[in-house]
């Protein structure tokens, strides 16, 4: 009896950590998509047909 109510305990430790480790890695893939996001806004995208046609080519 005293092994099974050890296997229950471990088994709801790895629980807590597994559950721990996906908000985590939520959080992690949330802070990162707000920084890409937030450096697109402010630089915004150079399509490059526009600094095609600004500078000649080099010889």
């Amino acid at each position: 009896m005293f092994e099974y109510e050890m296997h229950q305990m471990r088994a709801a430790e790895l629980s807590r950590e597994a559950a721990h480790r996906r908000l985590v890695g939520e959080a992690r893939r949330n802070r990162a998509a707000a920084r890409r996001s937030a450096r697109d806004e402010a630089e915004g995208q150079v399509s490059a047909s526009a600094w095609k046609s600004r500078f000649t080519r080099a010889a």
